[in-house]
Order: C-alpha cells, then sequence, then structure tokens
C-alpha cells in the first residue's frame, strides 16, 4: 500500500467517546484533493490498519480531519487512537478513496447514527454550496455522545438532533419527496431498517455506508473455482475457505488491500469473464449485475472459472 506521513496538528475531544484528528504535511505541503464520502487508511505503529471518513473541509490542502469513536468491544485500533497517539504525532495513511459518493441531486436527506454523521458532513457543506435543498436526521445514545453537534447548529432547522435517550429510535421516513437522494452511515441496525423501509422507493434512491461487513452467509458454492489472471498470463486455484486475495498473493501477483472484510475498496478488480459471488458491502445492486468488477477479499465465484485483469 502506497503511504503518506502526516503528522498530527491537533487532537480535540469532540463528543463522550469521540476524538477528532487533524492531520497536516510535516513540511507544509499540499495534501490530495479527495470529495465528500472519501476516507483514508490509518496505518497505526502498532500495526493495525482502520478506515475513517474524511470530515474536514475539503477545499483546505493542507490538512484531513478525522472523527474516531472509541469501540468499546474493537480490535483495538480505536483504543491505539484514543491513548496513545498525541499531538506532533506521525501517522501513515493510505487514500484518500471514495466508494460513497455524492451524486448530483436537488434534494438530498442525509441520515446518520452516531459517529456515521461524520462522512455525512462534507457532503452538506457541498450540498449547501450547491445551494441543493436537504435534511439531516442524526441519531445517537445521548446528545453527549454525538460528534459535531456544535458545527450543525448553524443549520438551524435543516438538521434534527434525535438523542436516543430523550426521543428513542430515528423516526425514518416511509415515503420520499419526488427527487430525493438519501445518504446513511450508521450501525447496522439503522442501515437494516433503513433498507426494508427503501424496498418500494425509485432505484439508486437510497446510498449507505458500513462500520463493519454484513453477516456474508454461505457462499454460492462450496467447490474450488479457477481464476485466470489475464494480464499475467496466470491460473491459479481457490479452494474452498481461501479468498480470491490469498489465492493471487500466493501465486506471486501482488493485489493492494487494507480491511480484508469488502468495506474500504482498496482490493477492487475487474472481472473479465465468469460470475463474481458479490460479498462485499460496497457495490449497488446495479453495479452487481454489471459483473465487472469485484473485491477480491470476500468475493468469490459463481462460475467455474473466473477471469480477472490482473
Amino acid at each position: 500500500m502506497t503511504s503518506l506521513d502526516l503528522r498530527i496538528a491537533t487532537k480535540t475531544q469532540v463528543a463522550d467517546g469521540v476524538v477528532a484528528l487533524t492531520l497536516e504535511h510535516p513540511h507544509g505541503g499540499r495534501l490530495p484533493d479527495w470529495t465528500p464520502g472519501a476516507h483514508i487508511d490509518l496505518i497505526l505503529p502498532n500495526g493495525l490498519t482502520r478506515q475513517y471518513s474524511l470530515c474536514g473541509d475539503r477545499w483546505d490542502p493542507h490538512t484531513y480531519r478525522i472523527g474516531v469513536l472509541r469501540e468499546l468491544d474493537g480490535r483495538g485500533g480505536s483504543a491505539y487512537v484514543h491513548d496513545v497517539l498525541a499531538e506532533g504525532d506521525t501517522v501513515a495513511i493510505g487514500g484518500p478513496r471514495n466508494n460513497f459518493p455524492l451524486a448530483p441531486s436537488e434534494r438530498y436527506l442525509f441520515i446518520a447514527g452516531g459517529i456515521g454523521v461524520t462522512p455525512l458532513l462534507p457532503m452538506i457543506y457541498q450540498a449547501e454550496l450547491l445551494d441543493a435543498d436537504w435534511h439531516l436526521l442524526y441519531g445517537g445514545r445521548t446528545r453527549a455522545s454525538m460528534a459535531f453537534t456544535g458545527e450543525l447548529a448553524r443549520y438551524g432547522e435543516r438538521v434534527t438532533l434525535a438523542p436516543q435517550d430523550e426521543c428513542g429510535l430515528l423516526d425514518l421516513p416511509d415515503r420520499l419527496p419526488q427527487g430525493t437522494r438519501v445518504y446513511c452511515c450508521g450501525p447496522a441496525g439503522l442501515l437494516e431498517a433503513l433498507e426494508r423501509r427503501a424496498a418500494d422507493w425509485p432505484a439508486g434512491s437510497l446510498r449507505t455506508e458500513r462500520f463493519v461487513a454484513k453477516d456474508l452467509g454461505t457462499p454460492a458454492r462450496d467447490e474450488p473455482f479457477e481464476v485466470e489472471l489475464r494480464r499475467s498470463g496466470l491460473s491459479v486455484t481457490v479452494a474452498p475457505g481461501q479468498s480470491v486475495l490469498q489465492a493471487i498473493n500466493d501465486a506471486g501477483v501482488g493485489v493492494l488491500s487494507s480491511c480484508r472484510h469488502g468495506l474500504c475498496g482498496t482490493c477492487e478488480t475487474g472481472v473479465l469473464e465468469g460470475e463474481p459471488d458479490h460479498r462485499d458491502a460496497l457495490l449497488d445492486d446495479a453495479e452487481r449485475a454489471a459483473g465487472d468488477c469485484m473485491f477480491v477479499c470476500v468475493s468469490r465465484s459463481r462460475s467455474d472459472r473466473l477471469v480477472l485483469d490482473l
């Protein structure tokens, strides 16, 4: 993975259990451009890599901002950020990449659950610049646990704050005004509830981003399958229980990867022939039906053979 070393310019507590890091080039250089919905890989000195949405000003070429929730049952990444990283430390990043881009629309509904507000902040700013109609529904466990509410206060009635201990669960819409695009990020329960509501909405109305991978269920096939790497001139057999990524890497063909859960998009690979068994949390129904790409860290094959653009 190509990485860039950045310095932690500020580390700020922005809610109960949430810190915001502002990252800058150690020599004041310009950082790669990004668009609303983008994330970076935070490559921690303890060997862990975690993905965090960029939530600062995309027009500031010299800093990135991320918000990090302390995950009480996590695997140590967020705890390291909270307990070890300090202002002035250097940390490596990969990206930015955008698997959750903001599509043009005259009307948006943004729905955030907890730290899921982070990718939506730059989207809201963009919607404001474009003079689009928009509204944010923002839920969290408590008001004190909801990050960046001070920044959102300037938008007045366009923002609905709904702490669960005060308001109960978010009141999700059953119907949408014509032409509305909905962007939602949050915990699995919120996304699943919204997806059920969206079953009768026009195709393409809802875009979601997940913190954790879906339950993948059983693969479409249990048998081994062949993967041809067209540009490399190699063929490999992928065994049951083995990922396509592992088989490819074992054959000596390097594929960049990060999350290994079908969430970050790093390992996206073109499909030239065959039918992928999509098991990621990134592609929408139309993209899955097209079958021209897959995320080899989790996705497999429905056909006996796949031909990949590698």
